[in-house]
């Protein structure tokens, strides 16, 4: 499959609409064992004033990838076995950022299966936790400009057709309420109940 890669500009800086425009994009993984690329299906977006936002209580030396400059990748760990991926998001200095939940797989299905010991390709990136297992994406890639990196960038990929609905961030228990969350309803590879993938 040919990936264009997604040159400087092309994306939004602004939050929430670079939420909506990471939706049909393919992240794209280069490593020695060979390349994984997956459809982007499902985000969240993380405000600059938003409590859930790991960017909340300041700059730190754990979180000051999401205060840019943009479209910086984002990587931390949780539960302290999985890691999360996230797009820097807002003019430099701001704090904030987009998490990518979920993606359907395009390329290195079978590599994706060997580094997850999963064989149902649904669940290979269903979830934030086994996108970054089956990318190998860990914290050496937090900071890197995704838009200009050659081991994890962005492509143009088939986003066309989608169906874009937003609704509540899953697993969120502060500013749980707000609609932040952006996904391809209908999609069999966006994590989380169908119930909440239709609306």
């Amino acid at each position: 499959m040919r990936l264009r890669r997604l040159r400087p500009g092309m994306l939004p800086i602004e939050t929430e609409s670079l939420a909506r425009a990471l939706l049909g994009c393919a992240l794209v993984r280069e490593s020695t064992d060979g390349r994984t690329a997956g459809r982007i299906v499902e985000t969240e977006a993380y405000l600059p004033d938003d409590p859930a936002c790991h960017a909340f209580v300041g700059k730190t030396k754990r979180n000051a990838s999401l205060f840019g400059p943009p479209h910086r990748a984002y990587v931390y760990l949780i539960y302290g076995t999985a890691f999360c991926f996230n797009v820097s998001s807002e003019r430099d200095g701001e704090g904030a950022g987009v998490l990518v939940r979920a993606l359907e797989p395009l390329e290195g299905i079978a590599l994706m299966q060997e580094r997850r010991a999963v064989a149902s390709v649904r669940e290979l990136c269903r979830g934030p936790g086994r996108l970054c297992e089956a990318f190998a994406i860990d914290r050496s890639f937090d900071g890197v400009d995704i838009v200009r990196d050659e081991r994890l960038w962005l492509a143009r990929a088939n986003g066309e057709g989608l169906d874009v609905r937003r609704g509540r961030r899953i697993g969120v228990t502060r500013a749980a309420t707000l609609p932040l969350r952006f996904f391809a309803a209908g999609n069999p590879y966006v994590s989380g109940p169908a119930r909440l993938n239709e609306a």
